[in-house]
């Protein structure tokens, strides 16, 4: 990183220096993490905030002993603010005056941070937000948006796909039973959350609500029905192939899957729940994976994040290709979007929903 030119990130429509300081443990933790410290840019020396004002999204309330600010962080981020033997908290007491309430380990709650001047506890408060955000980043993700492929037409063309393959690419590199999927799990994943309390579940479910509206518009109330027609692989050479997928198309040719998911992450994006990781979501429905061969402990989500490709062993799939490119899994009427629960299954097979809103 360049010291003369660090980072800036844009805080509530503020601007503040991403500085790595040094690198540190935290407590329940083996791996070492940079630390982030944040040096705020403005406003101008001596400009204050109006009393109760909130500072970017939260409240700064007078007390009779001074400000107070308290702000709700997910318990599994606690750490990161106290950091090894609670140095990081103390160097932000420390630095910014002020004292820093956190909740005991696993209870959820609000950081409560207390000074004697409000400007303090801003400064204060805004260091929090980065450090949290910078962490929350890191978090594997714990739910998806998803439209469900398990329909049993679906997972009937899917299993005479499978046995097909099995019986006639038998000696074909890395091709065997266990880099299936889970007919029950068919899925297209629209995108990815790292939802870290059941407060951030609801929020999430909440909003999936409020895209009911707009995808009812699309999809002009009714299901919507989808052909499932045609393989793919991942990346550019089919002999060395880590992920196939089925095609999936509304059977009008119609764009209106593209657009509703395209949607569905614009609006997450905007909400602050879901990273944008590419300019239109790339509906794919996973049927290979080499992240699923045995032994290997993964979970059967075809998203990718924290993933060590050097660990996996590709697969040859020229042959594949060749006799089953066109290959119809079948049709059938799609009427809903999920809110899935990664590592979960319910009474289906498929994963738990967290939460669901309707096409009808």
């Amino acid at each position: 990183m360049d010291v003369l030119r660090p980072a800036l990130i844009n805080v509530h429509g503020r601007l503040y220096r991403r500085n790595t300081i040094k690198e540190e443990h935290y407590e329940e933790e083996e791996e070492e993490e940079e630390e982030e410290d944040v040096s705020y840019t403005g406003p101008p020396e001596g400009e204050d905030l109006a009393e109760d004002e909130t500072c970017g999204t939260v409240l700064i309330e007078q007390t009779d002993k001074g400000y107070r600010c308290a702000f709700d962080v997910p318990s599994v981020l606690y750490k990161y603010i106290i950091g090894k033997k609670g140095e990081t908290r103390k160097r932000l007491e420390f630095d910014t005056k002020t004292s820093i309430s956190i909740p005991k380990p696993g209870v959820e709650g609000q950081i409560v941070v207390t000074g004697s001047h409000r400007a303090a506890v801003s400064s204060a408060v805004t260091r929090l937000e980065v450090l949290v955000e910078g962490f929350r980043k890191k978090q594997p993700f714990t739910h998806f948006l998803s439209f469900p492929l398990n329909n049993s037409k679906i997972q009937e063309g899917f299993l005479s796909f499978k046995d097909e393959v099995l019986q006639q690419c038998p000696e074909d590199h890395g091709v065997e039973g266990s880099i299936f999927q889970n007919p029950a799990k068919l899925h297209l994943t629209i995108g990815t959350l790292a939802l870290l309390n059941e407060t951030e579940v609801k929020k999430a479910c909440e909003h999936l609500q409020e895209c009911q509206s707009f995808i009812r518009e699309i999809t002009e109330g009714n299901p919507l029905t989808l052909d499932v027609t045609g393989i793919e692989y991942m990346n550019d050479d089919p002999a060395t192939v880590d992920v196939l997928y089925a095609k999936v198309n509304v059977k009008d040719k119609s764009d209106k899957l593209q657009v509703m998911a395209d949607r569905l992450v614009e609006h997450f994006v905007s909400a602050g729940l879901m990273v944008r990781e590419w300019d239109r979501v790339k509906l794919h429905a996973t049927v290979m994976n080499t992240r699923f061969r045995k032994a290997s402990p993964v979970e059967d989500t075809d998203a990718h994040r924290g993933q060590t490709p050097s660990e996996r062993e590709a697969f040859d799939a020229r042959n594949v290709l060749k006799k089953f490119g066109g290959y119809r899994f079948g049709e059938f009427k799609l009427n809903s979007v999920l809110l899935s629960q990664r590592y979960s299954t319910d009474c289906s097979g498929y994963y738990t929903s967290a939460g669901r809103t309707n096409f009808s």
